[in-house]
């Protein structure tokens, strides 16, 4: 796997990441099932094991998770200008749209609207369809799928912010007890990184020093503007657990102090769940309340850079972690505590927000028959979900 960082490829990268941030509805855990579908069953710009390692890596590492594989990709495919265009389609059409509904749209309830219900729908068909077929390969002996099983107990029984790396942590040692010694028939195919291990230092101990610098120099000045980028910063570096989790902390920073309203807030979180791509751009809503379309974008550059230092600083390293004997035992555990955490985030929050009648397991039925035994394009299911939920509410 060689990145290519010819202009056609760049152009592919921005297109194709693009469109998934035009259609990705449905949260971290359906992003990841969107990635799934298009880089690696599709186009096969990773494989499935690397893109397994991809997702437990970036599910151990705070911030956005999805968004953080997404950059990962983008970097395998494209090389640093790969990675910074993949973040750039996946990000901005729900910036843009935050960041208008911010100046303009302000007062309208658009939460409750049947095509929004449809989109959820569509969310469960993805990640049903992206969790059986990555538990047929990451969880095919009795062991991991003990793993997952307890992964998912754990994660809906125990339900806070540290429970997710917490299993993750215990998985990746009962991993490396039970397979140190495993030998695999295909050992893991090499994945090029185009970044230097010397780069990878910097961003690492560029995104400690701003963690350190940001709140000193928001004491010195009465910088609104750093102010604000120390906040999300913050915010985007200490979330594990992805956007859900970081929209209680977005509150407490903004509301108590005065930034912006309760009802405000809660005006933006209900748009955030109705635009697709990830619940981390809410910081442009927030951004463009409280200093127009230049404080959104500032918003979410601030809590974004964390996770692409985190993914730059690591990436490179990552080649010679999994193919260590014991690494790569540690992280067949951790491969299948994913599915189990994606099997308990597909029915909470997905299935619990989403399948509320007998008419909507019916329609979630069609739209996952559509998708994986018909074969149809994730955009069509995404159309078919939106014009669907718009009819059963009629029903």
């Amino acid at each position: 796997m060689v990145a290519q960082n010819d202009g056609k490829s760049l152009i592919e990268i921005l297109v194709v990441s693009t469109r998934l941030g035009l259609t990705s509805f449905g949260g971290p855990v359906a992003h990841l099932g969107y990635f799934y579908e298009e880089y690696v069953q599709k186009r096969k710009w990773i494989d499935e094991k690397g893109y397994a390692d991809l997702v437990a890596l970036c599910q151990f590492l705070p911030g956005p998770a999805s968004s953080q594989v997404g950059i990962g990709i983008g970097v395998i495919r494209g090389g640093f200008l790969g990675g910074i265009l993949a973040f750039l389609g996946f990000t901005f059409p729900s910036v843009i749209l935050l960041i208008l509904f911010a100046l303009i749209l302000q007062g309208l309830n658009i939460n409750d609207t049947g095509w929004i219900h449809g989109l959820k729908i569509v969310a469960v068909a993805v990640v049903a369809h992206a969790v059986l077929g990555m538990a047929q390969k990451l969880t095919p002996d009795i062991q991991r799928k003990a793993i997952a099983l307890f992964a998912l107990v754990g994660m809906l029984i125990w339900q806070t912010a540290y429970t997710q790396v917490g299993i993750i942590l215990l998985a990746g040692v009962v991993g490396l007890l039970i397979y140190k010694k495993h030998e695999e028939d295909n050992e893991a195919p090499y994945i090029h990184f185009p970044i230097s291990q010397r780069f990878a230092v910097i961003c690492l101990a560029l995104f400690f020093a701003l963690l350190i610098v940001l709140p000193i120099l928001r004491g010195l000045t009465s910088s609104n503007g750093v102010a604000l980028f120390d906040s999300f910063y913050r915010s985007g570096s200490l979330v594990f657990g992805g956007g859900h989790v970081v929209l209680p902390l977005l509150e407490r920073e903004f509301v108590p102090t005065g930034w912006l309203s309760k009802e405000e807030f809660l005006s933006g979180y209900g748009a955030a769940q109705a635009v697709p791509g990830p619940l981390f751009t809410f910081a442009a809503y927030i951004g463009a309340v409280i200093n127009g379309w230049k404080g959104g974008i500032l918003a979410t550059a601030a809590i974004f850079l964390p996770a692409f230092l985190l993914v730059l600083g690591t990436l490179p390293f990552w080649n010679t972690l999994r193919q260590n004997p014991k690494i790569k035992g540690a992280l067949m555990g951790v491969n299948a505590a994913v599915v189990g955490i994606l099997i308990a985030a597909f029915y909470n929050p997905i299935w619990t927000s989403s399948i509320l009648a007998p008419a909507d397991f019916a329609f979630a039925a069609i739209l996952f028959s559509m998708l994986a035994y018909w074969k149809l394009p994730p955009w069509i299911i995404v159309i078919t979900g939106a014009v669907g939920g718009s009819l059963i509410t009629l029903i």
